[in-house]
């Protein structure tokens, strides 16, 4: 028994009339400036990435040489709205999607 303390009520203290707006202001900063900072770390450079995936999506051209998303490299064969098709090997073709293709390569790189 003399291992437990007594329980006091503590007196709740006044509540003030408004908030001040300066208070929540500064409450709200973190939150506003992480924001800020994730914009500019993530979102940004992300929504460029995907601009410079479309340019160079809409820019393919029968004759170019790519890699896929999936790791195929080929020559551009046909080219239709949504698809095209790549040239793996002589007489070997494979339809994708154009969105597949993440890198055009130089003029000659496969052999």
């Amino acid at each position: 028994m003399f291992l437990i303390s007594s329980a006091f009520a503590q007196t709740a203290p006044a509540a003030t009339g408004g908030g001040d707006i300066m208070s929540s202001l500064t409450g709200m900063l973190p939150l506003v400036l992480m924001f800020v900072v994730l914009y500019f770390v993530m979102i940004r450079p992300q929504m460029k990435r995907q601009k410079e995936h479309k340019a160079m999506i809409d820019a393919l051209a029968k004759g170019d040489e790519v890699a896929t998303a999936g790791g195929l490299l080929g020559k551009v064969s046909k080219i239709g709205d949504t698809t095209l098709t790549l040239e793996l090997a002589a007489g070997v073709e494979v339809q994708l999607q154009r969105s597949a293709v993440v890198q055009v390569l130089p003029k000659g790189s496969i052999k």
